[in-house]
């Protein structure tokens, strides 16, 4: 199953428009995450960035995972969530 889902996830950031412009998103989201993370100390518009940045990443990971079950259940030919 992760192997299928795997695979699944490499067809759909080919071939998958939203997918793929939600991935760059999400990457870039990780990206700013890590130099904020690097810096000894935020100040607080930072620390409002972060928190700000983490939501948008679980929306981003939510509607990716949407759009995975989404094209697992067309492949399969079955409903089950």
């Amino acid at each position: 199953m992760v192997h299928i889902q795997e695979d699944l996830k490499r067809t759909l950031s080919e071939s998958h428009e939203e997918y793929r412009k939600l991935l760059a998103e999400h990457a870039s989201c990780e990206s700013r995450l890590q130099e904020l993370q690097g810096k000894a100390a935020l100040d607080d518009a930072e620390r409002v960035e972060s928190v700000n940045i983490k939501k948008q990443k679980l929306q981003l990971k939510d509607r990716m995972e949407a759009i995975l079950r989404h094209h697992m259940e067309r492949t399969s030919g079955a409903g089950v969530r």
